[in-house]
């Protein structure tokens, strides 16, 4: 009797297997697709009277917050929105005033401020050249240079003196409007603050005057408005305390360079500077409150 051989069975049963498996993977994915589409039925096919209430209410509810310039100008009230307005437009037209007035080539001008040191160092200008020649340029740093000309041949006391009082002024200028470029970022936001509070306040009396102390709805809506003022005070605040930082961080590079500049004039036509260059005879040891002339002494009675 022959021996049924068994050497084929191994490998038939792999592919019994496989098709096993991918047999019941797809039964599954069929039964997930089922569920799913039974899950995702319309609204209407289940409850089509509540389907269509929630679909007409959607529509019906107006968005609470409003989104179109008309809509915030009518939500915040017209005194808010005259003065957030009046207070963009001052930021606006301060910094872009102090944008212009601080260009580096309008305070200190590169090329007269070479070659006026230039001519200094080299003797070829005297005092009325050096007053004539600032005069004409007109530059905040040439006002520096002619106060500080003005005193030629002085001690370097007095040129130095004469030079931080020229400053000082010129400093005020480059200042001007700057001050009121911070009050708009300080006071922006308290505008705003002001806004809020006085609509909560509004939105708290029409909700106990309306009795729906316990519609969450209204309250909402009532807050959403009253923290837009505040939302737009920030929106102003915000660029115009930038706009102040970035020009007075630029002020002050502005006032050290100047005031090197400076103190390299007074080192150039003090009376010290000009005697040791020998462009001033140095006086005689008589000269004094007497004009070299010897005190007459008193007689004796």
């Amino acid at each position: 009797m022959a021996t049924p051989s068994y050497s084929r069975a191994p490998q038939a049963w792999p592919g019994v297997f496989t098709f096993a498996r991918g047999s019941a993977a797809c039964l599954l994915a069929m039964a997930l697709m089922s569920t799913a589409v039974v899950g995702q039925e319309p609204a209407s096919e289940l409850d089509p009277v509540n389907a269509a209430g929630e679909t007409a209410g959607l529509e019906a509810t107006p968005s609470a917050i409003p989104s179109s310039p008309q809509e915030i100008v009518s939500a915040v009230g017209w005194p808010f929105a005259i003065v957030f307005a009046v207070a963009s437009i001052v930021a606006v037209c301060c910094a872009v005033d102090r944008l212009v007035v601080l260009r580096h080539r309008r305070v200190i001008p590169k090329a007269f401020v070479d070659r006026f040191l230039q001519h200094l160092r080299s003797g070829r200008m005297d005092k009325p050249n050096a007053i004539a020649v600032c005069q004409q340029d007109g530059s905040p740093m040439a006002d520096v240079f002619l106060h500080g000309v003005r005193k030629w041949g002085k001690p370097s006391v007095e040129i130095e003196q004469a030079v931080i009082d020229g400053g000082e002024r010129q400093i005020s200028q480059l200042k001007k409007r700057l001050r009121v470029l911070n009050g708009v970022a300080t006071v922006s936001p308290l505008i705003g603050l002001l806004g809020t509070v006085i609509g909560m306040i509004q939105a708290f009396n029409r909700i106990a005057q309306s009795n729906a102390m316990g519609q969450a709805e209204q309250l909402a809506g009532g807050i959403a408005m009253a923290l837009l003022t505040t939302a737009i005070g920030l929106f102003i605040a915000i660029p115009a305390l930038t706009a102040y930082m970035y020009l007075a961080g630029k002020i002050d590079a502005l006032v050290v360079e100047m005031d090197r500049l400076g103190q390299e004039l007074v080192h150039l036509i003090s009376g010290e500077a000009l005697r040791e260059r020998g462009q001033i005879k140095p006086r005689p040891a008589g000269d004094g409150a007497t004009g070299g002339k010897k005190p007459v002494k008193p007689k004796q009675t």
